[in-house]
C-alpha cells in the first residue's frame, strides 16, 4: 500500500503543478494547447513505439488479456445504453456520462504503472492500450453519433480519423517492430528514449491544465453516477472478469489499475465535435481526477 501512495502521490502532485501554472497564466495561455498537441502527436506516440517494439510479444498471453479489457467495458456498454430511459438526463449528457465511464487517462495510467511494475508493467500496459485505444474510441462514436446531435456524421470520416488516431498508428509500429524481429536501430532508440522521459511529465502537467473547477458546480447527479461507475464499479468487475478467465496476476493488476483510471480529456474533444455535453464532460473529468487519487488506492486495498 505504501508503494503504491509513494507512487501515484507525486503523479497527482505534478497534475496539480499543471494546474496551478494554468491558474497562474505560467509560461502563457498559449502555451498549454501547444504542449497538449506535442505530446499527444509526438511524445506519447515516441513512448509507446519504445515500449512495444524493444518487448517480446510472443511470450504474452494475448487472448486473456484482450477478454480481460474488452468484456467489462462491454458490459458497462451495455447497463447504460438498457438503464438509458430511466437515467434524469438529456441524451447530450448521457454521451458524456457513457464517455466518462469507460475512457481512461493514458498518462496518469502509465506514469503509475512505470513506478510500480518497471518495464514489465509497461510492456503490458502498452499492448493494453494498443486494444482499449480502439475499443473505446469506436464505441465512444457510436454512442455520441445515435444520442447526440451527430445524426449527419460521416461514418467514412470517423474511421478515417480513427486509423489516423496517432497513438493507434504507434501501438501498431511497435508492435510490428517487435514482432518481426526488426526492432529499433541504435540512433532512432537514442532519440525514442529522449522524448519518451518528455512524454510522461508533459502528460500529467497538460492534465492539469485541462481541469476546470468552474464546471463542478453544476449536474452533481450525472458527475457522481459516472464517478461511481468509472472509478469504482469498473475496476471490480474488471478484476471478477480477470479472476474467471484465471488471468495472471500482474497482468491483472495493470488492467484493474488502467479500469480506475479517471477519463481522458480526449473525451472532452470528442464531446465537441460530435454534440455531446461539454460543460458536464469538463465537470467529470475535472472531479473524477481529483476523486481517483482517493479511489485509486482503494480499489488496490479491496483488490
Amino acid at each position: 500500500m505504501d508503494t503504491f501512495v509513494n507512487a501515484i502521490v507525486p503523479v497527482f502532485g505534478v497534475i496539480l503543478i499543471g494546474a496551478l501554472f494554468k491558474l497562474y497564466a505560467f509560461p502563457g495561455d498559449t502555451f498549454w494547447p501547444m504542449a497538449a498537441r506535442i505530446t499527444y502527436f509526438a511524445l506519447f506516440p515516441a513512448l509507446l513505439v519504445n515500449r512495444l517494439a524493444r518487448s517480446h510479444l510472443a511470450g504474452l498471453a494475448i487472448g486473456p488479456l484482450a477478454l480481460g479489457i474488452a468484456v467489462p467495458i462491454l458490459i458497462i456498454t451495455l447497463i447504460l445504453v438498457v438503464i438509458r430511459p430511466q437515467l434524469r438526463m438529456t441524451n447530450a449528457a448521457f454521451t458524456s456520462v457513457f464517455q466518462g465511464s469507460i475512457r481512461f487517462n493514458t498518462y496518469v495510467g502509465l506514469a503509475v504503472v512505470s513506478v510500480l511494475y518497471g518495464n514489465a508493467g509497461l510492456t503490458l500496459a502498452a499492448v493494453a492500450m494498443a486494444i482499449l485505444i480502439p475499443l473505446v474510441n469506436i464505441l465512444s462514436v457510436i454512442v455520441l453519433t445515435y444520442y447526440g446531435a451527430a445524426s449527419t456524421t460521416n461514418w467514412r470520416g470517423m474511421l478515417t480519423s480513427l486509423a489516423r488516431n496517432p497513438l493507434i498508428i504507434a501501438c501498431v509500429v511497435g508492435i510490428v517492430l517487435s514482432a518481426s524481429g526488426i526492432g529499433i536501430p541504435f540512433i532512432a532508440g537514442e532519440i525514442l528514449d529522449i522524448f519518451s522521459r518528455a512524454a510522461l511529465p508533459m502528460g500529467l502537467l497538460t492534465v492539469g491544465a485541462d481541469l476546470d473547477l468552474r464546471s463542478v458546480r453544476s449536474a452533481t447527479y450525472s458527475v457522481l453516477l459516472t464517478s461511481g461507475v468509472k472509478l469504482l464499479a469498473l475496476p471490480f468487475l474488471t478484476a471478477l472478469v480477470c479472476q474467471g478467465l484465471r488471468v495472471d496476476e500482474l497482468t491483472t493488476s495493470i488492467l484493474v489499475l488502467f479500469a480506475a483510471l479517471p477519463t481522458a480529456p480526449s473525451a472532452y474533444i470528442l464531446a465537441q465535435q460530435l454534440g455531446g455535453d461539454v460543460k458536464l464532460m469538463a465537470g467529470l473529468l475535472t472531479v473524477q481526477t481529483a476523486l481517483a487519487m482517493v479511489t485509486m488506492p482503494l480499489v488496490v486495498i479491496l483488490w
